[in-house]
């Protein structure tokens, strides 16, 4: 079995590489060559993250998130390639979430970075697809694994300080998405010609709470978590202060931290048949166990 892998450099890409080079005969896509794929199966992971500072040219995301999927798939569609995979996101769909997000839902991205990524999707279910072929589009949401910066990095350091959590009285529920479990579902597909194409949410089983997540970080470190229940009117009134004065919070910082964002991963486990091999908090509890190191 062979690979023809694009975006070797990432995140998602080393992990692959790491744990996939002992099956299978990997060939990585140089930046800027041509698409020459002699290989069973396309794992497409090149694209522009999502920039949470808002300074990147908006061009950039089509350029990359969209022209270079149209390229490659159409590429994959002329070789003798079976297997197509593509990693989308949950972006390209919501960014925020009433009730749970399923692949049923109607996209609406707002962002340059999502709407890049659903008009990459697009394309490729606007294409027929060979019967000898199979084509897989994933769309994951927070991906973390061992040593990944991120979001979860910013706030185990803020945990791990010390520092009061004031936000207890918030209750949400999120989904994350543990690399172990994104490369078995990868291999999966990859291995299970009876899985068919199409698009598929990709997150661990349970929703995990900010305060659930900032107790894991604390026994990360076999710390008692701070946890204060403060008064949600303090808080917010507190937030609309950092709109105004520079603060560690505001009403941005403080939707982000207190939001939901829920995905169904069932119509993908349903097909897999298979459990995933960590839960919830154990993908979490070893990412953070990472950041000691």
């Amino acid at each position: 079995m062979s690979i023809y892998l694009t975006g070797a450099s990432g995140f998602v890409g080393k992990n692959l590489i790491t744990n996939f080079n002992k099956y299978f005969d990997i060939k990585k896509h140089i930046r800027g060559s041509e698409f020459l794929i002699k290989q069973n199966t396309v794992i497409h992971l090149a694209g522009k993250a999502h920039d949470l500072k808002n300074i990147s040219n908006k061009d950039e995301y089509y350029e990359v998130n969209t022209e270079l999927t149209k390229q490659i798939f159409d590429s994959f569609l002329i070789s003798d390639s079976s297997v197509f995979i593509m990693l989308s996101s949950v972006k390209a769909v919501a960014d925020n979430v009433v009730g749970i997000l399923n692949e049923d839902c109607e996209p609406n991205p707002k962002t340059h970075y999502g709407k890049s990524k659903l008009l990459a999707e697009s394309y490729i279910l606007s294409k027929k697809i060979p019967n000898n072929k199979r084509v897989y589009i994933l769309r994951p949401c927070m991906i973390h694994g061992p040593n990944n910066k991120g979001n979860l990095n910013l706030l185990y350091n803020l945990v791990s300080k010390r520092i009061p959590w004031i936000l207890g009285s918030f209750q949400n529920k999120r989904s994350y998405c543990s690399i172990d479990n994104l490369l078995f579902i990868i291999n999966e597909l990859i291995k299970n010609n009876t899985i068919p194409s199409g698009v598929y949410n990709v997150a661990d089983d349970e929703y995990l709470s900010t305060n659930e997540i900032i107790s894991l970080i604390s026994n990360s470190n076999n710390q008692k978590p701070i946890i204060f229940n403060l008064s949600p009117f303090i808080v917010k009134f507190i937030a609309k202060i950092g709109d105004i004065i520079p603060l560690p919070l505001n009403s941005e910082r403080l939707k982000k931290l207190t939001e939901s964002y829920m995905v169904s991963n069932e119509k993908l486990k349903k097909y897999i048949a298979k459990e995933l091999p960590l839960n919830s908090k154990q993908g979490i509890f070893k990412t953070l166990k990472s950041f000691k190191n």
